[in-house]
Order: structure tokens, then sequence, then C-alpha cells
């Protein structure tokens, strides 16, 4: 979070965040806009809206875009808190949620000279790394979505969230909570089976909580590794963990710009797409191809993910 300070303006009824270039907030929304079955934010018109978490308390924001070059945040909800306490918290988790720390000037002057990436950064100009800030989210999704399509993987998270998250009312909307760690600790496998996930991943879920609940793995501790090999390597110590999951979590919660979820079908069928094969690319097709985007890897994927979006397609 080195550049948050400087970036963010106080205007006591809200905050202002002033954004790195390049950035487009339509990119963004267009992304946050991807399934109608989304429960954790809101997308109207061209507004998002979030609950996050404030110690024990739930603020809700607004999030806008009144100027290309701004991000507006108001609140609809302080939680209890001070307005300024939550108005700072919830530009924090814009910053990090949005990736506006990274510096995209070096990936985007490779892209210029890469006929593959000067395709996608021309089309999606401005997108940044969509995050999940919250290391049990982000390793809850993964593995949700684990050998199954992308719908299906978000009516999962739908049913898990409303069964176990928190959740508040503000303004006739109802706005949720990702369940808490302690809670899906204690959950016996037949409780996540009745929402439909398989034995396997229930037990993955309970595996991952009761790791997060005893602090044998944390966000501080993660970070604090020295590279991503490291951190692929301390995840998947967890069961249900394999390379694919770690890499997720490391491009999307600890914002590893090289790490690469090669093993993923989603970015495969992308790949096929963009580049006219008739079939899905090898995993050694695929190192070919990323190999000169080194340092880039997550942003290309992310960015490959955004094609399937097309209208097109």
């Amino acid at each position: 979070m080195t550049r948050f300070n400087t970036h963010v303006e106080d205007h006591g009824t809200h905050v202002t965040i002033h954004t790195p270039d390049p950035f487009s907030y339509q990119q963004v929304v267009a992304y946050l806009n991807r399934s109608e079955n989304e429960c954790l934010h809101r997308v109207d018109g061209a507004t998002v809206y979030k609950a996050i978490p404030i110690n024990t308390e739930i603020a809700v924001m607004a999030v806008s875009n009144p100027t290309p070059s701004r991000i507006e945040i108001r609140l609809l909800e302080s939680g209890g808190c001070a307005v300024s306490d939550a108005l700072l918290a919830a530009a924090r988790y814009v910053w990090e949620w949005f990736d506006l720390d990274a510096n995209l000037v070096p990936f985007y002057q490779l892209a210029t000279g890469d006929p593959v990436l000067k395709t996608l950064v021309t089309d999606y100009y401005g997108l940044r790394l969509i995050g999940v800030p919250d290391l049990f989210e982000a390793l809850c999704w993964a593995v949700m979505g684990q050998q199954i399509n992308l719908a299906f993987a978000y009516t999962l998270k739908r049913r898990f969230v409303e069964a176990f998250g928190t959740r508040t009312t503000v303004r006739g909307h109802t706005y949720w909570i990702f369940p808490d760690a302690c809670r899906i600790s204690e959950l016996t496998p037949s409780e996540l089976t009745a929402l439909g996930f398989t034995t396997r991943k229930s037990e993955y879920l309970a595996e991952i909580a009761r790791w997060m609940r005893r602090g044998a793995i944390t966000k501080q501790g993660l970070l604090a590794l020295p590279d991503l090999e490291s951190v692929v390597d301390a995840l998947t110590d967890i069961r249900g963990v394999g390379k694919w999951t770690a890499n997720y979590v490391a491009m999307r919660c600890l914002r590893h710009r090289s790490a690469f979820p090669i093993d993923d079908v989603g970015l495969h069928h992308a790949v096929s797409r963009l580049l006219g094969m008739n079939q899905k690319p090898t995993r050694e097709e695929l190192g070919v191809l990323f190999a000169p985007w080194h340092g880039y890897e997550a942003y290309a994927t992310f960015y490959f993910w955004r094609h399937l979006l097309a209208p097109e397609y």
C-alpha cells in the first residue's frame, strides 16, 4: 500500500481516490457485473455497493466514478464506527480491491510490442486485477470453483454466504459479509453437502477454516514470505489446496504478479478463442506463450479471463 495516502482525499461526508494511470472504472464495473448471482456486492448502473467488516461491525459503501481520474466513496451505513474511520477503511478496501497500488506502466509497455497482449490491453484498456482481499474468502472461492463451471460456483457461493454469513439491510437492500472461518470450522460435512457441495469439497472448506482459526495460515504471514514459490509451498500444505488454487490465491489475494494458474480451464478456453485454436492449448503451449510475459503472468491471465466476457462470445 505504498501510494495510498497520497491518492486519497477526505471530504468529511465522502472520500475521493485519485486513480493511477492506466485505469478504467468502466472495465472494473464490467468485470464486477459478470454474474447476476453475485451476492457480495451489487452493481446498479455505474455504482458499486458493498458491505465491508470494520472490527465487529458492518459498513456499507457506494463506489462511483464522477470523473475519469477519480473514484468517490460514500457511506450508506458506518456500522456504528466514526464516519471518518469507516470512510478510511472503505477507501483502503477499494484501493486493494481494485489493485490501485500496482504500477501497470511496464506491463502496458511490454504489451505494446506483443501481438497477443496488445489486443487484450487495447480492448480492455485500464482494467485492474480485481482482488479478493480476504484470505479465507479467496481460499474458499477457489475451492468452490474447482472442476465446476463458473455459474454453478456462484450458486454454491450464494448458498454458502446466505447460510453462514452475516448480513445487514440498508435502504431496502441486503448486503452480506463472507462467513467467518471460526463459524465454518464448526460445521459438519453434512451441513455443507446439503447446500450442494461434494463431500470432498465440504471437507476441504472445513480444513481451511480450521487452519485459519488456529492461525496456522494468515495473510500477513504469507505476505512476509520471500517469494511466490514459498507462498505456494505454504498454501499447498493445506488439504484441498493444490498448485492451481495456491496460484489463484497468490494472484487475487496476495498480489503476486508472477502467479500463474496454468491449469485454469477458463484460461485455456480464452487462449484458444483469442488465438483461433481448434483445441485447448497444452500446458507446454501455454508455457511458451506466457514466457515473454514473465513477471506479469497474473495480469495476462486476468485479461484473458476478461476476454471470456466479451459480447461476441
